[in-house]
């Protein structure tokens, strides 16, 4: 049964005329008369009483009106609810992100907004690398990509063609691990001596194991590890680092807490700390209208957010 045939008998019930009727529904009445008359035959029994003048309906046909009436109400009903679903499902921007930065970055930045963007974490970007965030934006599986990158320059192999980016913040990563009974590291980078230093590492294939190395080459005295685990996620690095198996670089924002009480302390000075950026890509070809007007806020010349209602100071 076709959903016309309904809107076509409320209307024959609301006119009590065939043509009116049809001229309602913008047929001929030829058409609508037919329209009817395939209707009562899908219904197996006659719904229109054309003795009567005005037309009249038969008991079975009031009892279908009452159907047609609550039937189109829910179309109508559900209909709405689609477009407002839609509407929300446009408006929502996926953002991929390591759980690093979902946990300890984003919030505390969300927060500086009056209005947040209408950001939603794609879990499953968790346990990705660098390059599968450009190879998401690429194919449209997530909006935006938050991610680190070397403030210092080093070789990275990552396409990047196609895609812009903003940065949002810094970083640094810090060597990190369990004092001793005295207060110092377990394991330090400043005094290893010729015995290897137990490391727990970022993945071999990933940005920041990358970008580790390449600050490690510039310094002068860089002692031997012995890779004891690598992991993507700094959560896991942080967790065997914390029950004294190595040393670990770990973002600031993650261990200032543990730093300050004394749970876990610097594994060396200041000179194996290593700058991060915190960048915010997209695709430029993306056309995302939530997506464009969070990049045009964040292009804005900067504001308190009251003043704007989108841009962070």
């Amino acid at each position: 049964m076709e959903l016309r045939w309904l809107d076509d008998f409320i209307a024959l019930a609301r006119t009590r005329h065939f043509s009116r009727a049809a001229e309602e529904q913008n047929v001929t009445q030829p058409t609508f008369s037919r329209r009817i008359k395939l209707l009562e035959e899908e219904m197996g029994t006659v719904l229109v009483n054309r003795q009567t003048l005005p037309l009249s309906l038969t008991p079975a046909g009031e009892e279908f009106l009452a159907l047609c009436q609550e039937v189109t109400r829910r179309v109508a009903t559900t209909r709405e609810r689609l477009g407002q679903l839609a509407e929300a499902s446009a408006s929502r921007i996926r953002l991929a992100a390591p759980q690093s930065l979902l946990a300890h970055f984003l919030p505390a930045w969300l927060a500086r907004w009056t209005s947040p963007p209408p950001l939603t974490p794609y879990l499953r970007a968790t346990g990705w690398l660098a390059e599968d965030y450009f190879q998401a934006l690429a194919r449209d599986e997530c909006d935006l990509a938050l991610c680190y990158w070397p403030a210092i320059p080093c070789p990275l192999a990552l396409a990047t063609e196609g895609l812009e980016h903003r940065v949002l913040g810094q970083e640094r990563l810090l060597p990190v691990s369990l004092p001793d009974a005295g207060g110092r590291p377990r394991f330090s980078l400043e005094d290893a001596g010729r015995r290897p230093v137990p490391l727990i590492a970022y993945h071999p294939r990933g940005l920041i194991d990358t970008v580790i190395r390449s600050h490690l080459q510039r310094q002068a005295d860089t002692p031997t590890f012995s890779v004891l685990n690598e992991s993507i996620q700094s959560s896991n690095i942080r967790e065997l680092v914390g029950l004294g198996y190595g040393l670990g670089w770990l973002p600031q924002r993650s261990v200032q807490d543990a730093l300050a009480g004394g749970e876990l302390v610097a594994a060396g000075g200041p000179r194996w700390e290593v700058p991060l950026e915190i960048r915010l890509y997209r695709h430029r070809a993306t056309p995302h209208r939530a997506v464009a007007a969070l990049w045009q806020a964040l292009e804005a010349p900067d504001t308190t957010p009251s003043s704007r209602g989108a841009k962070p100071r």
